[in-house]
């Protein structure tokens, strides 16, 4: 089977580049398909996984790898890789379901089924039960197996949720360990929060009745005003009506010109009105953040999510491999 499978890949991909299958007028996703029609991929708990099942699952992946594959032994081997993935998602779903039926407190309520059920049948039907019985006839499943599915779905979600949490709690030592080894990951370039207010010329007005303009703003910020809520009333780009804020910039997303103002600014400084291609602009640096390695307390919050976040994932890891230990898998691929 892998050797038939390899060289329809490597003529489904030559049929991509105009070759021989493309000649004979043949589909390179046809052709992968004919491959995964019949088998069984694995056996869990008394439970049949086809490989008709995972190329359901695959095929939507397929057309993007094939666009991004440059020849077809990287194809396969993506492929395998993607087979091995969505099978081991298939086994552990039947395993993660018969976990839950053994813990009697646990039930999913009938109404948090039948909820997800009308939300599908409005986000992928369109509110349409006879496109849902259409997709349904094609897949040939019922409508009870419909909703076992959507159950099962539930009951994996709740389950994986349940083991990932965490309730370890990161000790200090343990976050400056992990910033002191890791100190590269928090370095930052220079970089200012900025708003702006753009002044643009409407038909002959002139760049000098702009900065009589513009001058009147500067007195208003010299009065208190924000600088956004100005802004917002004067300011003529696509984010005036945000305040005039672009958010964090770097050095180099900056054109020069506005890069030698703003780098001039300190924190809650605004600029002098200026001139750049016809427009008249006043730069506000909101905040801004040196060059270099991020101080500890600045970065603190951050490694204790990180590692907090590192901690369940191992923890959803041992969980999924004593279910896999513990259960009955057989793989046939």
């Amino acid at each position: 089977m892998k050797s038939k499978l390899i060289a329809v890949l490597a003529l489904s991909l030559t049929g991509m580049a105009g070759g021989l299958p493309a000649q004979l007028g043949l589909d390179p996703l046809q052709e992968w398909e004919l491959t995964y029609q019949n088998g069984i991929a694995a056996i869990v708990e008394g439970r049949i996984i086809t490989r008709e099942e995972l190329r359901k699952k695959m095929s939507p992946l397929v057309p993007q790898i094939m666009r991004e594959s440059r020849n077809a032994v990287e194809f396969e081997q993506r492929m395998s890789a993607l087979e091995r993935e969505v099978l081991q998602n298939e086994v552990d779903k039947v395993l993660i379901v018969k976990a839950f039926n053994e813990i009697e407190e646990m039930q999913i309520p009938p109404n948090v089924v039948e909820n997800e059920f009308e939300n599908m049948l409005v986000e992928n039907f369109d509110g349409d039960r006879s496109k849902l019985l259409e997709y349904l006839r094609g897949e040939n499943k019922t409508i009870a197996e419909f909703r076992r599915e959507i159950l099962e779905d539930i009951i994996v979600s709740v389950m994986r949720s349940r083991n990932r949490q965490s309730q370890a709690e990161v000790s200090p030592e343990r976050i400056e360990s992990f910033y002191n080894e890791n100190k590269i990951r928090f370095y930052q370039e220079e970089s200012i929060h900025l708003r702006q207010i753009v002044l643009k010329p409407l038909a002959d007005e002139s760049s000098q009745l702009l900065l009589q303009n513009a001058q009147k703003i500067v007195e208003e910020l010299n009065n208190g005003v924000e600088f956004a809520d100005l802004a917002r009333e004067y300011s003529q780009d696509t984010m005036g009506k945000r305040g005039g804020d672009y958010g964090w910039l770097q050095r180099d997303e900056l054109v020069p010109r506005l890069q030698e103002v703003a780098l001039s600014l300190g924190k809650r400084e605004f600029s002098e009105p200026f001139i750049f291609n016809s427009w008249v602009y006043i730069l506000y640096v909101e905040n801004r953040r040196d060059e270099g390695i991020q101080p500890l307390p600045e970065v603190r919050d951050t490694i204790e999510r990180f590692i907090i976040s590192e901690i369940s994932r191992e923890n959803q890891g041992r969980w999924l491999e004593r279910l896999r230990s513990d259960g009955y898998v057989k793989y046939y691929l």
